[in-house]
């Protein structure tokens, strides 16, 4: 006889409970909208990136010119492309704040929810860089010979791989051909980890600012839930809309209306805002290996925070160590994006080496405050 999926069927109430009714704390704030508002970034870029992909051309010559004709001959074309482009500074900015809230908060001792929002970020890292490749101008051009070269350093098979990138002996049409493949794939992989990462959240139950996990006091998301998402997410998208209608060249570089000339490198080659952490990184390592390993580090040590927190609770935030440690990682983010965005000359380089040890100094000092705060609990 086939089973009825009535309300009084225990494999609905849990399907019920967990994916569409939500049990959610019900004080969480306005930090909580973040997941929200990537969910619109995810919709934003990826419309946007398929009506500028259908007027897109692969090619070493033309592209630049193309995509110059495409803005100024079509209506509203620049405001598609400046939506687009934009629209991956937006998409950072609420990725990297939904990662400092999961980090102060505690989020990742939830490993499985963490990991897959990790991978996410790599998938949007990678896509994002392919994507500031195509149009191909100066800084762009030279920004991919930077990246694609450091694979070289992989020993044995490094060369191969660069050429295997390159499709030939030096960046060129096949080059950029891959590269549009994959910046047009990538982001739909990320929509499918997205939606797993959205399941296994739905599974335990949102985190909350106490820190306290009880299904005790939780309520259904409910429609004041929905006015406060749709509140935060008004409000950034007209700030957005702001950005791109009146000054949609901010965060480019001068650069950028300059054709791919492979035969005069920049005065400063440097990537995009939200690589410019992971690039000072980069250069602070005198020893080239050394600061290949040293940025996916940078960026991989997010895998170990699930596994290296020794509490049992989620009540770090209010350890005062772990809270200035917390912001003492922030500010050297930030200052890191400065160095990045600096010359390679001192003293840039010397500070630039010295917040690269503060910033895995984190990633270490991070299990002792775990540690001495389940100690604290305990007395």
């Amino acid at each position: 006889m086939k089973q009825q999926y009535s309300k009084s069927n225990p494999l609905f109430m849990a399907f019920d409970s967990t994916l569409v009714t939500l049990p959610t704390p019900p004080n969480i704030s306005y930090l909580w909208n973040l997941g929200s508002l990537l969910s619109m970034c995810l919709i934003i870029q990826l419309i946007s990136g398929v009506l500028l992909a259908s007027i897109y051309s692969v090619s070493m010559d033309f592209s630049f010119s193309l995509v110059s004709l495409f803005m100024e001959t079509s209506d509203k074309s620049w405001l598609l492309r400046y939506l687009h482009a934009n629209g991956a500074s937006l998409f950072f900015i609420c990725l990297y704040a939904h990662i400092g809230r999961g980090i102060y908060y505690s989020s990742f001792l939830y490993p499985h929810v963490w990991n897959v929002g990790v991978m996410i970020l790599i998938l949007t890292m990678a896509t994002a860089f392919m994507g500031y490749v195509l149009p191909i101008n100066q800084m762009s051009f030279w920004g991919a010979a930077v990246i694609t070269n450091l694979f070289s350093e992989i020993p044995y098979i490094g060369p191969d791989i660069v050429k295997t990138l390159w499709g030939g002996v030096s960046i060129s049409n096949p080059t950029i051909m891959r590269f549009f493949t994959f910046h047009f794939l990538l982001p739909f992989l990320s929509l499918a980890l997205v939606i797993i990462h959205i399941t296994l959240l739905h599974m335990p139950g949102s985190n909350n600012p106490l820190g306290i996990h009880s299904n005790l006091d939780k309520i259904y998301f409910n429609k004041y839930f929905v006015a406060k998402d749709m509140l935060g997410a008004t409000l950034i998208l007209f700030s957005f809309l702001l950005l791109v209608i009146y000054s949609p060249l901010t965060l480019g570089d001068d650069e950028n209306f300059t054709p791919a000339n492979a035969g005069v490198t920049p005065h400063h080659i440097q990537p995009e805002w939200y690589f410019l952490f992971a690039y000072a990184i980069l250069r602070s390592i005198p020893n080239k290996l050394g600061g290949v390993i040293a940025l996916l580090m940078s960026i991989m040590f997010l895998y170990v925070l699930p596994y290296s927190s020794l509490a049992k609770n989620k009540g770090l935030m209010f350890y005062p160590i772990n809270k200035i440690m917390f912001w003492l990682f922030c500010g050297t983010l930030l200052l890191l994006s400065w160095i990045g965005s600096c010359p390679v000359e001192e003293p840039f380089y010397s500070i630039g080496q010295l917040l690269t040890v503060i910033y895995f100094s984190y990633y270490l000092i991070n299990p002792l405050t775990s540690l001495l705060w389940d100690k604290s609990m305990l007395t």
